[in-house]
């Protein structure tokens, strides 16, 4: 049996996280394509399928990538061809930027969805846990992002509720709350992530009858970050990181934070009927 699948989203779909040679740390390198020193789960997922089937595999994911640059870039680099599995994960980049538009994720999800099913893809997609608990925010500003992570995954509800296909919610999966389970920077899963993520997709697909003789394995040869390994991290890539989210988030977070706390503006004002 012949399979046709292809990925599309961000970093997490590019690999990062997982590198090949079990040694890197440099996850900032925004525009980063698939095979760059990266393996992840969506390759993962692709030598499973390989072991049962043949297997044209496309990865056109970027590091960086908002729901725009999928839909406007990744998706054109896909073809007119019939596809059998497509996944599609993107939209935290977008909810950590000012520019964030709800409407304008759900028209491109939307859009991107409609032309991959169209094609024949069984969608694959996630529902997003809270990030902001995995990173250790400050309640101020956990609380406004993950506001706009709740609006992401009602779109993807949306697309899950129309197009069908498979869905994780992250969610689910205690691990997720678990640090083995992410790289340095706690933003990109580790070596642990991407094989569990790339695991439970096989594993619904095999509920769905396709057979796959060789699963995801979920042993890993790298190690998980160690405590000296996150403060080098935090002092040579996370604090630039912050600062630079900083001048972009700070000013939004606050006003979200001080509208949570500010009565209404008809408080203590007694409504009297005719």
């Amino acid at each position: 049996m012949s399979l046709h699948y292809v990925a599309l989203g961000d970093s997490t779909t590019v690999g990062v996280g997982d590198p090949l040679n079990g040694s890197t740390t440099d996850l900032s390198g925004a525009g980063a394509r698939p095979g760059q020193g990266w393996r992840g789960w969506a390759s993962l997922l692709a030598d499973s399928l390989g072991s049962t089937h043949r297997v044209t595999f496309s990865n056109h994911a970027t590091s960086g990538a908002t729901v725009s640059v999928v839909a406007r870039d990744q998706l054109p680099e896909t073809g007119d061809v019939p596809i059998d599995i497509a996944s599609l994960i993107v939209g935290v980049n977008d909810t950590m930027r000012s520019t964030f538009d709800a409407g304008h994720i759900r028209d491109c999800l939307q859009y991107t969805a409609e032309q991959l099913t169209a094609r024949g893809a069984l969608l694959l997609t996630v529902r997003f846990h809270d990030h902001g608990q995995v990173f250790g925010l400050p309640k101020w500003l956990r609380r406004p992002l993950w506001q706009r992570i709740e609006q992401v995954n009602t779109v993807y509800d949306d697309l899950h509720t129309k197009f069908g296909g498979i869905r994780l919610d992250m969610a689910d999966y205690p691990e997720v709350y678990r640090r083995d389970f992410w790289s340095v920077d706690r933003l990109h899963p580790g070596e642990r992530g991407h094989r569990q993520l790339a695991r439970s997709f096989a594993d619904e697909l095999a509920a769905r009858g396709l057979r796959i003789d060789v699963p995801p394995d979920l042993e890993c040869a790298g190690q998980a970050p160690s405590k000296w390994a996150d403060a080098v991290w935090m002092v040579k890539e996370g604090v630039p990181w912050l600062g630079r989210r900083a001048s972009d988030l700070t000013p939004w977070a606050a006003r979200m934070a001080v509208s949570q706390f500010r009565p209404p503006a008809n408080a203590g004002v007694q409504r009297i009927e005719a």
